[in-house]
């Protein structure tokens, strides 16, 4: 058998391999990944926007690399995807700092000392250096390069507010130039740009992806330029759940937990609130959010489960997996894309179902709840709890309504109330609270008693409505359930035709 030697043309495939659906914020998570399985509690993310390329700093307290561990942390991969891993590892592939790196930087330097020691070593990926050499031939960073970037590091994060105090860097990963903030912008606007990137999106983005870290400030804080983050739990106190699943694949756990934000959130959200971030809505939250190992990997919409909507927006699923079976979602390098894997796309579909209903639901409470206002049709309803949620029935001492109910005599009182009796019932269908609504079953109240029902159900009748509408349509509407009439109405139902 003939054989040759086919080696990949380093530029090329960097280039290549770097395109992986990477934006700044999921490289800069993915990164901090790695500080966090080293078993870092402290990370800082800093950026110079006055240098010319813009360079960026993620530093770590972590356990920090030998030369030797370096050196294996730099190659293409640098393990096996398919080795056991510690259930707290967020690693995958092998890839994750060099594909985030090379998909915002066309070089980057990785820095690191082992705790224990005092001495710093360094390693150069330079996309133009693999193609001036077409060589896979890594550059090992001189002293003197080393002290000056960690000159430059340290004069940067003594320059932000909020430093961590006595903060030593075990490892500092430094990108020099991010050239999809470079191209066709001049220094003053590039750096307008990319602060705003930043400050916003990325801010938010880190806050929400690794919140649960956060919550625990003595497993983690992380810095970004002058600010330590806080958590965003999407999943606040005040959310309601529904009943979670969960089974075991693989040996490992997969566990789905529906949430219901309240309907009040629907007004409070459009500003900073406990519901949703600054510069996203409900909507670009609803969803489902697929966690690992305390990591949220993918977040907002339905991954094919079912269509986004407005009646949704107060829909959440949280999704915890474990990380021995994160090879059956088909989790991607930059940890952003997801798939739900075809065995359990029913049971997905099911739980994502029952959520759906329970969240419109909420949402119509929202819709035709009543105000406090000076709008009389609102105002004409009352809620009254059930247990399918809030149903809404019309309040008779309303001011206009109680004034149309004195100017009638009994009769004429008695057929208005049947009319808002249907009212009532086809609003709560409209709700979906209207199955177990105390007003399914027949019942002597609202002023309406056997006799009137008597005498309405003859009204129709004589109307030429028939038994068969009256038992499937009229009765229904007036929310009273057929099956529960008095033998008396269904003596008088069986004698007509």
């Amino acid at each position: 058998m003939l054989e040759e030697t086919c080696v990949p043309n380093p530029e090329y495939l960097i280039k290549s391999i770097a395109e992986q659906g990477y934006s700044l914020e999921t490289s800069i998570a993915d990164l901090i990944d790695n500080s966090i399985s080293a078993g870092a509690k402290q990370i800082e993310v800093l950026v110079d926007t006055q240098s010319n390329p813009l360079t960026l700093f993620i530093a770590d307290n972590g356990r920090g690399m030998s030369s030797a561990e370096l050196k294996e942390n730099m190659k293409f991969p640098s393990s096996s995807m398919d080795a056991p891993r510690d259930a707290s590892d967020l690693g995958r592939f092998g890839l994750g700092m060099k594909t985030a790196s090379f998909a915002q930087t066309r070089r980057f330097t990785v820095i690191s000392r082992l705790q224990h020691s005092k001495t710093y070593h360094a390693r150069t990926w330079d996309v133009e250096h693999l193609k001036s050499t077409g060589k896979w031939n890594i550059i090992i960073n001189a002293e003197a390069e080393i002290r000056d970037l960690l000159s430059r590091y340290l004069e940067l994060s003594e320059g932000f507010l909020n430093r961590f105090d006595g903060y030593i860097p075990s490892t500092i990963i430094v990108w020099n130039g991010l050239y999809k903030f470079e191209k066709n912008h001049d220094l003053q606007d590039k750096s307008e740009i990319f602060q705003k990137e930043l400050s916003e999106t990325t801010r938010e983005y880190l806050q929400l992806i690794f919140h649960r870290f956060l919550a625990r400030p003595e497993t983690l804080r992380i810095r970004l330029n002058n600010e330590q983050l806080s958590p965003f739990d999407p999943f606040p106190e005040s959310a309601r759940n529904i009943s979670s699943r969960q089974k075991l694949l693989m040996g490992d756990s997969l566990r789905l937990e529906g949430f219901v934000l309240p309907n009040r959130s629907l007004e409070e959200s459009k500003g900073p609130s406990a519901w949703t971030m600054s510069h996203k809505s409900l909507m670009d939250m609803e969803g489902i959010y697929i966690y690992r190992a305390d990591r949220l990997i993918v977040f907002g919409g339905w991954i094919g489960m079912t269509k986004s909507a407005p009646r949704l927006q107060l829909a959440r699923l949280k999704v915890e997996i474990g990380n021995g079976i994160d090879h059956l979602f088909h989790l991607n390098v930059a940890k952003s894309s997801i798939i739900i894997p075809f065995g359990e796309r029913f049971a997905f579909r099911r739980y994502v179902s029952e959520l759906r209903q329970e969240a419109e639901k909420e949402y119509y409470n929202y819709e035709t709840r009543a105000k406090p206002a000076n709008t009389a049709v609102k105002a004409i309803f009352a809620k009254v709890p059930t247990s399918r949620g809030m149903a809404l029935e019309i309040d008779d001492t309303f001011p206009l309504l109680e004034e149309l109910m004195t100017s009638l005599n009994e009769k004429q009182q008695k057929k208005l109330r049947i009319i808002l009796r249907m009212i009532t019932t086809i609003v709560n269908k409209v709700k979906k609270v209207h199955e177990d609504a105390s007003y399914t079953e027949w019942t002597e109240k609202d002023k309406f008693s056997e006799a009137d029902l008597i005498n309405t159900i003859t009204l129709m009748l004589k109307s030429g409505i028939t038994k068969k509408d009256l038992l499937n349509e009229m009765i229904p509407a007036m929310g009273i359930n057929a099956s529960s009439l008095p033998q008396s109405v269904m003596n008088l139902l069986n004698q007509s035709k």
